[in-house]
């Protein structure tokens, strides 16, 4: 994998952490401040590895908090690169993940914002940007809407991860079978081998959250805690259905029926 040249010499990760000041916070009771993250009206993330996951249920928090690092290094909450505006927000009403960049403090070392923040729902708004962006400044556009689904993630991946910078990924798996997730695997350990890149995902996929080499954590009831990809709910409800798949359907969808 080739690299552009580098802008700085010092390895990622980059962010180094980041802490909620708790005077700045809007309404204690309104989300997005309600949540567990902040259940003690304080909250710290340190960065000692260049590849972060994050994992938790749907509703945690963990698009909010990735919206929030992605304003912090510059970037638009509908994602894509530095300076890119892909999404019209005449109509948009979510400004959570503003919010909590406004209250957060972050430390960096140094502060390399040049990378990607990639969200799957936005794929295709940022992907027609990059086509009409390439057409008006007369290049060739990268057409990644001609791939199928899973296939214009990766090549975006390929094209967009090669250079020095910090990588937000926001439930890339989406759109990936098994296979191309393990594609997606083997870019990260060259990203975390290269040690140029710095990535930050939250995802729900048991095979992305054993990426070797990254700090994993949980958001629970309790708030955001290290853990092992083994202890998540997701790799155990994963590795029941594989061991008894018919138990596990059968327990899973008629438990509580008389």
């Amino acid at each position: 994998m080739a690299y552009r040249k580098q802008l700085t010499r010092l390895k990622a990760p980059y962010l180094k952490r980041i802490l909620l000041d708790a005077e700045r916070a809007a309404d204690w009771e309104k989300y997005p401040w309600n949540l567990p993250l902040f259940r003690r009206h304080a909250f710290e993330l340190e960065f000692t590895t260049p590849i972060t996951i994050i994992v938790g249920e749907n509703g945690t928090g963990k698009s909010t908090l990735l919206e929030a690092i992605g304003a912090l290094a510059g970037y638009d909450e509908a994602g894509g690169g530095k300076g890119y505006r892909p999404v019209d927000h005449s109509r948009a009403v979510d400004k959570s993940g503003a919010a909590l960049a406004d209250a957060f403090r972050c430390h960096w070392l140094p502060k390399v914002t040049a990378g990607w923040f990639f969200r799957a729902e936005s794929f295709y708004s940022v992907a027609r940007y990059l086509d009409e962006a390439a057409r008006e400044s007369g290049g060739i556009p990268p057409d990644f809407l001609s791939w199928s689904h899973g296939e214009g993630f990766i090549h975006l991946f390929e094209e967009r991860c090669r250079r020095q910078g910090i990588y937000i990924l926001d439930e890339p798996e989406s759109a990936l079978s098994p296979t191309r997730q393990i594609e997606l695997l083997k870019m990260l350990r060259r990203m975390d081998q290269s040690g140029t890149a710095q990535v930050i995902m939250a995802t729900h996929s048991p095979l992305l959250m054993a990426c070797p080499g990254a700090q994993l954590f949980r958001i629970s009831r309790f708030g955001l805690e290290p853990a092992d990809f083994r202890d998540t709910d997701h790799f155990r409800m994963l590795r029941d259905f594989s061991n008894d798949p018919d138990g596990f359907l059968a327990e899973a969808l008629y438990e509580g029926e008389t």
